[in-house]
């Protein structure tokens, strides 16, 4: 085909109106499953302190009769606790970036004041949980120029645990110590990260129900989310036929029946990927010295500043009522 001589087209035209849809489109996750699961509580001051206790082991308890007893052994209830975080985001937006008319909102310091709260909830979901770098987040007091740091989930299970990795220096959590017992040293992964195992994850079960724990969630990663689906004799494709004769087919596992109760499996996109947990959540809360606000901070030329702010802490109420398996493969 050939293009008639002078034909205008809109390449050698000027004021093209752009074609800008008024939307704007974010797939960033907000989801925040152990957060959303777990209970919520109030702190008092920087260090929040909750007390643990657990009775004698069972025992054949034969008595003489006629007997004149002594008092038992007195064992003390624990002091636990941890150390409220703050976490942070500020928003500056300058006059004209608030008069000017944007495309997909109204008001540009409104928009950035709602998409920093969905990343300081996401912050704390990956606080919680483990912290985002190589490392599970442990608890830390501060001082003057450091913040304090909260002791992360990771750090607190020490009781029911096991690793599914090589030279697994991972599986010797230091868990809380000191008085009152603070987790302020954390695990150490593996060298080298190892295939998820169904033995180790009914393991850790069995401990956990043992210790007196009632766990419902199984908590991973989306690589071992997938792991778990693949557990030989618990995962068979099967079809699904409605009225319709629409079908759907099944390959995943939603629930994983143990020899101790029937758990949720949870995935969870903040978590370290490399850490499955098994969850009483009944056992967990987030404690909040300061819930979010939001501050207007001093004006001080031509722009609108807002801090959002959350001061808060993880609050285990008793770690052996759960556990983890670490140092597994995340690919």
């Amino acid at each position: 085909m050939t293009l008639p001589t002078n034909t205008v087209t809109q390449y050698s035209t000027e004021g093209n109106r752009e074609d800008l849809m008024d939307m704007i489109y974010d797939i960033s996750p907000t989801d925040t499953p152990f957060m959303n699961g777990i209970g919520r509580g109030t702190a008092n001051a920087v260090l929040n302190e909750w007390l643990t206790d657990s009775l004698d082991a069972a025992s054949s308890n034969i008595a003489l009769e006629g007997d004149d007893p002594t008092a038992l052994t007195h064992s003390p209830v624990s002091r636990v606790a941890n150390y409220c975080q703050i976490s942070q985001k500020t928003v500056i937006v300058s006059g004209t970036a608030r008069a000017i008319d944007q495309a997909g909102r109204a008001d540009q310091l409104a928009y950035e004041v709602a998409k920093r709260g969905k990343e300081i909830k996401r912050d704390m979901e990956a606080t919680l949980t483990g912290g985002s770098g190589a490392a599970p987040q442990v608890a830390s007091a501060g001082g003057v120029g450091t913040g304090r740091a909260l002791a992360s989930l990771e750090a607190w299970l020490s009781t029911n645990k096991t690793s599914d990795g090589v030279s697994a220096s991972g599986a010797t959590t230091p868990g809380a110590s000191g008085d009152p017992l603070i987790p302020t040293v954390g695990p150490t992964d593996a060298s080298t990260a190892g295939t998820f195992e169904k033995a180790s994850l009914d393991a850790v079960i069995k401990e956990c129900w043992s210790a007196g724990g009632d766990p419902t969630v199984i908590m991973v990663g989306p690589h071992n989310r997938t792991v778990v689906s693949g557990f030989s004799g618990i995962s068979t494709l099967q079809t699904d036929a409605n009225a319709r004769q629409d079908v759907t087919l099944i390959g995943a596992v939603d629930f994983y029946k143990s020899n101790f109760g029937i758990l949720k499996l949870v995935p969870n996109r903040f978590q370290r990927d490399q850490t499955a947990f098994v969850l009483d959540m009944d056992y967990f809360s987030v404690n909040y010295l300061r819930p979010m606000e939001l501050n207007e901070l001093a004006k001080t030329g031509d722009s609108e500043k807002r801090q959002m702010l959350v001061e808060y802490t993880l609050c285990v109420k008793n770690e052996a009522s759960s556990g983890k398996i670490t140092d597994l493969l995340t690919s």
